[in-house]
């Protein structure tokens, strides 16, 4: 009965206020005196219906947008790192992969979409949307004014779906499902949607200071490459590292993943513009020709230190070029893509392969060295490349020096939140239920000993 009695209130207020006007019409009717000559009162103009503004064309490329960074995870990710890890793990990997899609879905619609993209503050939104509470079909977010709220926030979802699902590759083949879980939800809330709000939402900290991330180079890989190596450092390394070989199980399953990812990106990319236009063909372009720069870049730098390419190498440089020009790509040219390429190629390569051995950390699938480094990276370089024409924004080649220290700034938020919170959250969960497998489920393979199911 509550919730009816505001509407019962202004009803009745209506009703009482039309009454003198009625008794005016009454009185009109029955006098025989002729009407005084006024001038006609215009009536008031309706409220814009922000449905009406909603594109056709903007809201099909948006559609097909989610449903390729969706397939990014699933399968996408999923059989990316389920071809690197050993055949003992395959399955388990892939389960999580799945069981974060699932995840990451429910707690968005609850609070996660609220907290990332409603007004609050600088640092975090509002719960206005509270189980999606007030979205209807006439909804629209100002962040996206030509398509339905419903079709933003779920292309949103995609990425909320795909961020912690990047960081199981840095602890690969050694944590309990269960602390996978919890650490995979706190997480969401607690690090991924404060940092979206911050560089993305309304009012953002770091997007209000003119920090550029088009597409998720700070909010999506460095965020995840960040909490991964936490995680790593947190849980040690797997049992008989650097003592016993430990070689990609099925490689065929990795050149599929890179592939879907690859094309998934797109998706990630050109559906950032929100809409069907200009910027996103660009930024399309720019992901094609920086993917296939770090391709080059890894391969022939592998070429040159080890002796053979690999199929192994030629999709993480793949992958570390989609990672580095995800802030950039709604920002530069061909030309600024091309250079971008072919740094992340090469910069990752040395990460991945070299920085993790000097420094002695078990980044198991390189979630760290391709994520955070490939996302610092292209975050640094968008404010050298980026094209005023394009994005809005000039960079250090057309005069705006300043844009690299911006640029700066966002890294190193983002790097020490996520730090401090990651570290926080693992060591609680360590505390009460426990990160990490036995020594024996370890030894004898996470898909026996966690889900029962094997690969024959």
């Amino acid at each position: 009965m509550k919730k009816f009695l505001p509407m019962l209130a202004l009803s009745l207020f209506v009703l009482i206020s039309a009454v003198p006007a009625w008794a005016q019409v009454a009185n009109a009717s029955v006098s025989t005196a002729p009407a005084a000559t006024t001038a006609p009162v215009a009536a008031p103009a309706a409220a814009p219906n922000p449905a009406a503004f909603i594109n056709s064309g903007d809201n099909a490329w948006m559609l097909t947008s989610t449903a390729l960074v969706l397939m990014m995870t699933i399968p996408g990710l999923a059989l990316f790192y389920g071809g690197m890890v050993r055949k003992k793990n395959v399955l388990a990997t892939l389960m999580q992969s799945f069981a974060i899609t699932a995840l990451v879905t429910v707690l968005w619609m609850i609070i996660g979409y609220s907290l990332a993209f409603t007004t609050g503050n600088g640092f975090i939104g509002g719960v206005s949307r509270f189980f999606l509470d007030g979205m209807g079909l006439d909804a629209v977010n100002p962040l996206a004014p030509t398509i339905p709220e419903s079709t933003y926030m779920t292309f949103q979802m995609t990425f909320a779906i795909i961020t912690p699902a990047l960081i199981v590759g840095a602890f690969a083949e050694r944590m309990k499902f269960s602390a996978m879980l919890w650490f995979m939800g706190i997480w969401l809330l607690a690090v991924y949607a404060p940092i979206a709000h911050m560089v993305w939402g309304p009012g953002g900290w770091l997007g209000s200071d003119g920090v550029l991330d088009y597409a998720g180079g700070t909010v999506v890989h460095i965020n995840a490459g960040v909490a991964g190596l936490v995680a790593a450092l947190v849980m040690g390394k797997r049992v008989g590292y650097k003592k016993e070989t430990m070689p990609p199980h099925n490689l065929v399953l990795t050149l599929i993943g890179a592939s879907l990812l690859w094309v998934g990106w797109f998706g990630f990319n050109a559906g950032s513009a929100g809409a069907a236009n200009d910027r996103a063909g660009m930024a399309m372009a720019a992901t094609q020709i920086a993917t296939a720069a770090a391709a080059l870049g890894w391969m022939f730098t592998e070429w040159k230190t080890k002796g053979k390419p690999t199929i192994l190498g030629i999709c993480s440089g793949a992958v570390a070029g989609l990672v580095a020009i995800t802030p950039a790509s709604g920002f530069v040219g061909p030309g600024g893509a091309l250079a971008i390429g072919i740094a992340a190629g090469m910069v990752c390569f040395w990460t991945a392969v070299y920085m993790k051995e000097m420094i002695g950390y078990d980044d198991s699938l390189d979630a760290f060295g391709v994520h955070a480094i490939g996302g610092a990276l292209g975050a640094i370089l968008t404010g050298v490349f980026a094209v005023k024409a394009i994005g809005g924004t000039a960079g250090v080649l057309e005069g705006n020096i300043g844009q690299v220290l911006i640029q700066a700034k966002g890294v190193t938020v983002t790097v020490v939140y996520d730090a401090v919170v990651s570290f926080i959250i693992l060591k609680l969960l360590d505390m009460t239920i426990g990160l990490r497998v036995t020594e024996e489920q370890e030894r004898e393979g996470l898909d026996i000993s966690l889900h029962g199911e094997q690969v024959l």
